[in-house]
């Protein structure tokens, strides 16, 4: 399907009738169970009455809409705005919504987006590029690694494909390998900086390259410019929310892996069918 542009958005949330069939269809499940018909009209409270035997269906039950009782252009509203990176509150004002309610529908659709991602259990492979980032935290001082009061986010990234992170509580050699082995196909050939964390990757059974970045940040082939790539895309968009618990972080980061291995496609079609599903 070709992307929606902001007239047909407009449309379809205009109504909660419009709204609602979009996302009946969008469902695929628009007969009747009782006599078959195929033909319904929008009744009341977000629900479809059967034109042959008068019988009312909610067609958002048992779906992801459903966790949350705003209606249904809300819903697509705040998945659009969600789409675009617009911050809770101002998604709150946009869509008349209190911060609580609009707050509770993006940590649903961050949750979706963590739930989808456990899905993908292929093994990262080929070439890769491995390395840390480090988020939050109040204090000054350091910076990098051992930097106090930070989140530290392992992220490993094949070229030409996916990637792939997770929150890790330190940056020894056990913590990186432990993780590393759970992402990444042996016999992969992963190239990393001159960190002694990752010194131990040749004997889990991957070729291992790296770079001195105290000296060059390119060698041929050797480099980690994708990962660290990944990083500015992550931290650009995470600036935008001011401040994110430690306790949410997780989801917010997984977000981000999520936005970028679907970079490129209509997010708000794709949002859509996974709430529906």
């Amino acid at each position: 399907m070709d992307l929606m542009d902001f007239r047909e958005i407009g449309k379809l949330v205009s109504e909660d009738r419009l709204s609602l069939e979009y996302l009946w269809k969008k469902r695929g499940n628009t007969v009747c169970q009782s006599c078959s018909s195929s033909e319904f009209y929008y009744h009341q409270r977000w629900r479809v009455r059967c034109k042959g035997c008068k019988k009312d269906y909610w067609p958002l039950q048992g779906t992801r809409f459903a966790l949350l009782r705003i209606s249904p252009s809300q819903w697509l509203s705040l998945v659009k705005l969600f789409e675009l990176s617009t911050s809770a509150r101002k998604a709150s004002q946009e869509v008349h919504l209190s911060y609580k309610t609009t707050l509770r529908a993006y940590d649903i659709l961050r949750r979706v987006l963590v739930e989808e991602l456990a899905k993908t259990d292929d093994l990262l492979k080929g070439e890769l590029e491995a390395d840390e980032a480090y988020f939050g935290g109040k204090r000054k001082g350091k910076r990098g690694r051992g930097a106090g009061g930070k989140t530290i986010v392992y992220g490993i990234l094949e070229r030409g494909g996916r990637v792939s992170v997770s929150i890790v509580q330190d940056v020894s050699a056990e913590s990186l390998m432990t993780e590393t082995v759970k992402r990444v196909r042996r016999g992969s050939i992963v190239y990393t900086d001159k960190w002694r964390g990752y010194d131990s990757l040749m004997f889990c059974g991957y070729k291992h390259l790296n770079i001195d970045h105290r000296y060059k940040f390119k060698q041929g082939k050797v480099y980690i410019n994708g990962i660290e790539g990944f990083w500015a895309f992550a931290k650009e968009r995470l600036i935008k929310h001011h401040g994110i618990s430690r306790k949410k972080f997780l989801f917010y980061i997984k977000e981000m892996e999520w936005r970028y291995n679907n970079r490129g496609k209509d997010l708000f079609e794709v949002l859509v069918d996974l709430m529906l599903h």
